[in-house]
């Protein structure tokens, strides 16, 4: 058994529900307690839930509420407005940092000092607002960040490729959004390069060209079936594993930055190293001149958005 096991999600929607489903389904976490608005939902859930435990890891499953938080290793929040069509998730970001900074506040009413662990968007800024209200050190406020993408970019190579995408490596950088970024300097396909795999003519057009897919992959996902849930869900029971589990994986998460790669004061997506206490390292990769431009100007972005929500 895990060192820590007990588990909050707060939000019930699309992405919650297949969230608890996956970390039923991968034994990960002994405990899950469910907050919703909408608690009959909830409810209809953790019945529904139950019923797979036959087939599935044991744990308790239960409809809670914000003083149970007080019990909880880790907080997982996909509480918010979802993105819609033609949407941007920065759009969703006036109503959605009022939703979490009402619940930043009951979940340290309750006296939690754990690990809180962000998917709700615009993911970045509402990492940074949560851990500005909560006044938790960085290590213990983390988002999601672009661990979905660098997923989504591993896996699109994969299929170009006829690769399995496990044995594809590499990040995306940047904000969970429009101006993130793949550093190709680090992609590689079975520990070799990935330029190394394609012709040179080309070859910056064959690259651009997946960066796209990647960055406008959940716009394509939304238009079709109207939102994305599965391949978010996916990355949060990976992350949560690597919590429960203390495995120190590397992700692209949303961290808050004090002075790596020159930037202060901002969440966003770096690779870093994952265990029980959170947010364990950054890793510094040492970014080309044009890469750290990008990562500097997404920061931006960011930076600007969180003072106007904190105005």
């Amino acid at each position: 058994m895990p060192k820590l096991a007990n588990i909050i999600l707060i939000g019930d929607g699309a992405i919650g529900s297949s969230f608890a489903f996956n970390c039923l389904t991968s034994g990960v976490g002994s405990s899950l307690g469910i907050i919703d608005i909408n608690m009959e939902r909830v409810q209809g859930d953790v019945e529904d839930l139950n019923d797979a435990l036959p087939y599935a890891s044991q744990k308790n499953i239960y409809a809670a509420n914000y003083h149970d938080c007080q019990y909880a290793d880790l907080i997982v929040i996909t509480a918010g407005i979802a993105q819609r069509p033609g949407q941007t998730r920065l759009e969703l970001l006036q109503k959605n940092a009022q939703i979490l900074t009402d619940i930043a506040h009951q979940i340290m009413s309750s006296g939690f000092n754990g690990i809180i662990l962000i998917a709700s968007n615009p993911v970045d800024i509402l990492t940074e607002l949560v851990l500005k209200i909560t006044g938790l050190p960085r290590n213990q406020v983390i988002g999601s960040g672009t661990a979905l993408d660098s997923a989504r970019l591993r896996s699109e190579i994969g299929q170009r490729f006829n690769i399995d995408a496990r044995a594809v490596h590499g990040y995306i950088l940047g904000e969970h959004g429009d101006s993130e970024f793949p550093t190709w300097d680090y992609v590689t396909i079975g520990g070799k390069p990935i330029r190394d795999w394609l012709p040179t003519e080309h070859q910056d057009e064959t690259l651009d060209d997946i960066g796209n897919t990647v960055k406008t992959a959940a716009y394509s996902i939304i238009d079709k079936k109207g939102a994305t849930f599965y391949g978010i869900a996916a990355s949060l029971t990976r992350i949560t594993a690597a919590i429960l589990g203390d495995q120190r994986s590397a992700f692209a998460m949303s961290v808050h930055l004090d002075g790596e790669y020159g930037l202060r004061d901002v969440s966003i997506g770096v690779p870093c190293i994952i265990g029980e206490k959170g947010l364990d390292r950054i890793i510094e990769l040492d970014l080309n001149p044009a890469d750290l431009k990008r990562l500097t100007d997404s920061a931006v972005i960011l930076q600007k958005n969180l003072a106007a929500v904190m105005e």
